[in-house]
């Protein structure tokens, strides 16, 4: 009993001189806080006071996990961005810095999900498990640790991939009316990147809540949601949110691309955003420029684009492809924000609600749509043949509107016009159907052939089809070289091409006979217009036929 008793006093003994010990080695610290206290609440708003040693965009804490941001920093006051619901803040609550800017989380768990700018998951599966935190403002990689631009970026449709390439690395802007197919464009590229090492970001800002279901849905049923991030901003949010979605949006992209991986990130779209700042910046009473927007609208496009990137070697060798969208009003694509874009990014591909209404889908005005870096990246075999397809399109378009007002034509001019209806239709494409390279090619190399001359118009689209299922008959040898810079040699070019012709002779209309040497032709009844049908057709008739 005496034992037991010893052993329990040594153990308090021990434990009490260690609670000792730390007493003697604890010195209190003190941790100063700043507090302010909100003077004014306003839409997506707050005038602060009390924090005089805030800084420029830093963020700061409300009641209730409400962060802002600090945008105006004056001697008496601070104007703050809101970032969340604030219809519980009120005068005389107490604000605290946080002594750290705004940052996102980042890394391979955020693959899959439905996030907002601040991280928070929306898709209803669980917290969002991530590698590290990262600001949303960072600066643009310096020039030294960039690379060219070699490499291109597949978007499965075949009007940009041939006439309007892209590059891995390269900034094209996306824009067009309301309601012409931008958002159709981006969500068809990133289904193409599919077993391609290719990784997506696809940010709405301030769209529809149902346009961004959909766009989630197509993207979960197609299977191209495990290798994309969605974030999203509704248009029902503060307005702050919806300013630092794309910065935060590329934070994440940047991550994968500083590990080395090839990124595409789509903006839908910068129209919302600019909107967004112009309304957070006449509330801050910033003075107003052209169309209200304030004097910086340039700058906080420019530092968000510029981060798109190709990294050099020495620093992973990933990339950043970024894809803006911007919607125009009544086709002025020469208003306010659209050049401001236009003078950033590496090109547009500018949609036309006209040939959307023709049903020429997607609706890319060739004429106004150019790249001034995917042609360095663009595939040899494509620039084999684009450059004819490019100008033999644009006579077309050119002879076409004089041919409505229904003048004589002659044969020459009369063939431009028919060649060009079928390259019209061939560079047609339904929605979520991206199109294999060899396909592409195939389909190019008959065009420069003019195989599809002869199809009569209401076959082009099986007779399209056709040699797209054909396009898998290409020898192996020759599709791995589709893939690399290499230029395809005559043999390649004459197996493609007759696998083409072999696949389009069932929808060449029949031959007509010639009459042997010696034998005189029927002549044609006269009562019908119609030639018999032994009899060669008449000049100009075929074109007719077939437009």
């Amino acid at each position: 009993m005496n034992a037991t008793a010893d052993n329990l006093r040594s153990v308090f003994d021990g434990a009490f001189l260690n609670i000792s010990q730390v007493c003697e080695n604890f010195t209190p610290r003190l941790s100063p806080r700043e507090v302010g206290t909100i003077t004014n609440v306003t839409t997506g708003i707050a005038k602060v006071s009390g924090l005089p040693s805030v800084g420029f965009e830093e963020l700061v804490q409300f009641p209730g996990g409400i962060f802002g941001i600090a945008f105006n920093v004056d001697e008496e006051e601070i104007g703050v961005v809101l970032l969340g619901d604030y219809a519980h803040l009120q005068a005389g609550d107490e604000v605290e810095r946080t002594g750290r800017v705004m940052d996102v989380a980042v890394g391979d768990g955020l693959l899959g999900r439905v996030i907002d700018p601040l991280g928070r998951p929306l898709d209803g599966f669980g917290p969002v498990a991530y590698n590290a935190r990262l600001p949303v403002e960072r600066p643009a990689t310096a020039i030294m640790d960039r690379a060219p631009v070699t490499v291109p970026l597949q978007t499965g449709l075949m009007v940009i991939d041939a006439l309007i390439p892209i590059g891995r690395g390269q900034r094209e802007l996306i824009l067009g009316d309301r309601q012409t197919g931008k958002t159709a464009i981006a969500i068809d590229t990133i289904l193409n990147q599919h077993g391609k090492n290719v990784l997506c970001v696809y940010c709405a800002i301030g769209q529809r809540a149902s346009a961004v279901a959909k766009a989630v849905a197509v993207l979960r049923e197609q299977g191209a949601l495990d290798y994309t991030v969605v974030i999203v901003t509704e248009g029902n949010d503060p307005p702050g949110l919806a300013f630092i979605a794309p910065y935060a949006a590329t934070s994440i992209a940047e991550y994968f691309m500083g590990a080395g991986r090839d990124v595409l990130i789509v903006y839908d779209d910068l129209t919302q955003h600019a909107q967004a700042y112009r309304e957070l910046s006449l509330l801050l009473r910033r003075p107003p420029g052209r169309e209200a927007f304030p004097g910086d609208i340039f700058y906080i496009h420019s530092r968000l684009l510029e981060r798109a990137t190709h990294l050099s070697k020495e620093h992973g060798g990933g990339s950043l492809t970024a894809l803006p969208i911007i919607e125009t009003e009544a086709q002025n694509i020469s208003a306010y924000i659209p050049t401001n874009l236009i003078s950033i990014t590496d090109g547009q591909i500018y949609l036309s609600p006209s040939l959307f209404e023709l049903g020429v889908l997607p609706a890319v005005d060739v004429g106004k749509s150019v790249s001034r870096v995917g042609g360095k990246a663009q595939r040899a075999a494509y620039r084999a043949v684009a450059g004819d397809l490019k100008l033999a399109y644009a006579q077309f378009e050119e002879l076409e509107t004089f041919a409505r007002f229904g003048a004589r034509l002659d044969e020459d001019t009369r063939r431009i016009i028919d060649h060009g209806r079928r390259i019209r239709a061939c560079l047609q494409q339904p929605e979520l159907a991206p199109v294999s390279v060899p396909a592409q090619i195939t389909v190019l190399l008959a065009l420069t052939e003019k195989l599809f001359d002869s199809v009569p118009l209401g076959r082009m689209k099986d007779a399209q089809h056709a040699v797209h299922e054909a396009a898998a008959k290409i020898p192996a040898g020759i599709r791995a070289r589709f893939e690399t810079a290499a230029n395809l040699n005559d043999e390649d070019r004459k197996s493609i091409i007759e696998i083409a012709r072999r696949t389009l002779a069932p929808f060449q209309p029949a031959p007509a006979a010639t009459p042997e040497p010696g034998q005189k032709a029927q002549p044609e009844p006269k009562s019908s217009g119609a030639s018999k049908p032994g009899a060669p057709p008449k000049p100009g008739k075929a074109g007719k036929e077939g437009s």
